[in-house]
């Protein structure tokens, strides 16, 4: 049987630990003479990568929604009797009468019904009848 002559923990080397912490930080980018990593360097790096994500999302999603958004509120507010519409569930139907905040739609010969304004999606063309 084989014994080795070194069971213990192992041997730290001359010099361990070390005399300050190196920060994984300080690895990549620059650090001053303490070791201390420089974090107004890395904010300044990053500062237009965020900038640039602003102004993607801003094109991409909300600028779309605000002109699709505004769109829909001046055809709710330019609604007369006798449009033919089609509401958000689906439902076509012809305007009778415009309330404050309801719109009464004849749906078919003799019935009527009532939905908010917010719920008329769109008007439809003739040519869909």
């Amino acid at each position: 049987m084989c014994v080795s002559p070194n069971l213990g923990p192992p041997s730290m080397p001359p010099g361990w630990p070390p005399k300050h912490e190196t920060h994984i930080s300080c690895l990549g980018t620059g650090c001053d003479a303490a070791g201390r990593p420089v974090h107004r360097e890395q904010l300044l790096q990053m500062l237009p990568m965020l900038v640039l994500i602003v102004v993607i999302f801003y094109f991409v999603i909300y600028r779309p929604q605000k002109q699709q958004r505004d769109k829909h509120k001046t055809m709710l507010g330019d609604l007369k009797k006798g449009d033919k519409v089609i509401t958000t569930g689906g439902i076509w139907g012809t305007v009778t009468n415009i309330g404050k905040e309801t719109v009464t739609l004849q749906v078919a010969e003799n019935a009527k019904i009532k939905v908010m304004r917010e719920h008329i999606a769109r008007l439809r063309g003739e040519e869909n009848d």
